[in-house]
């Protein structure tokens, strides 16, 4: 099983959602992050609370088996992409099992 991490910008993630959905794959956790990317200048606009941040993105979190990760990444960078600069990453890593917190039960290698 692979776990895909995608960092893209917030305003297209309702688009990566709906067509990760049609495609069959409706699961899928996001949450909002900030990074830094490739900074520009020193004076690139941060948050207070954040000081070496320069972005706001979403980061999109799903785990599939190994034969769907191909048509995941190609979802989520076709509607990721907008052309101009940070439109994002997309990191891939192995899963060894997975555990339902309901029942104990194991799954995975």
């Amino acid at each position: 099983m692979k776990e895909i991490k995608a960092f893209v910008k917030p305003f297209k993630v309702m688009d990566i959602f709906h067509h990760l959905k049609e495609s069959g794959f409706p699961n899928l956790t996001v949450s909002m992050a900030e990074g830094t990317g490739k900074l520009k200048s020193e004076e690139s606009a941060a948050p207070h609370q954040f000081s070496i941040t320069d972005s706001r993105v979403a980061k999109i979190e799903v785990v599939c088996e190994n034969q769907a990760l191909d048509t995941i990444v190609q979802i989520i960078t076709e509607n990721a992409y907008t052309g101009n600069s940070g439109d994002g990453i997309i990191y891939v890593s192995e899963v060894e099992k997975i555990y339902r917190v309901r029942n104990g039960i194991a799954s995975g290698k």
